[in-house]
């Protein structure tokens, strides 16, 4: 019994934190086009339009969120392997999708307008914050959807998912 308990505080911890990453990459994000400190990187982001390749987004995830990916450690060992697997499983999907909206965004089949691309595309400094998901967008009344699937989009040559940079 103690180990199905154990694996379902790692599963519940492992859910958990993937969500909750989720908020808290949305919240910086809104950060980030409010905060001229904070925000300095992520305007030039803006004005080159480009990822920085899957690796180094997910480095860069990781760097700011390691010390609370590892905080559950002091709880109990299922607890902390769940929450920081749940976390860093959030930061390289939050990677690839990112790189992917920026590279192919007809590939993100998981969200009805690919809401990173969107929010480039049209110079959204209001709406569309999600990187990886647009649940948040949705649930604070920051999601605006536009036509965005136009002549550009169906002109790019068909790619596979893995087809972009990586480094």
């Amino acid at each position: 019994m103690s180990a199905l308990v154990s694996l379902s505080t790692g599963f519940a911890c492992f859910a958990v934190a993937f969500v909750l990453s989720s908020l808290v990459e949305y919240w910086l994000h809104r950060l980030m086009h409010v905060s001229p400190r904070i925000g300095e990187r992520h305007r030039d982001h803006h004005r080159r339009n480009e990822g920085q390749g899957v690796i180094w987004e997910f480095r860069d995830y990781v760097r700011g969120s390691f010390v609370v990916m590892c905080l559950l450690f002091f709880y109990s060992w299922q607890a902390g392997v769940g929450w920081l697997l749940g976390g860093l499983c959030y930061a390289a999907f939050s990677a690839y999708a990112h790189q992917l909206q920026h590279e192919n965004p007809t590939k993100c089949f998981w969200m009805k307008m690919p809401v990173h691309y969107v929010h480039h595309k049209y110079g959204m400094w209001e709406h569309n914050f999600g990187l990886a998901v647009d649940w948040w967008d949705h649930v604070f009344g920051t999601y605006k959807p536009v036509e965005w699937l136009t002549e550009d989009e169906l002109r790019q040559p068909e790619r596979g998912y893995l087809q972009l940079r990586w480094w």
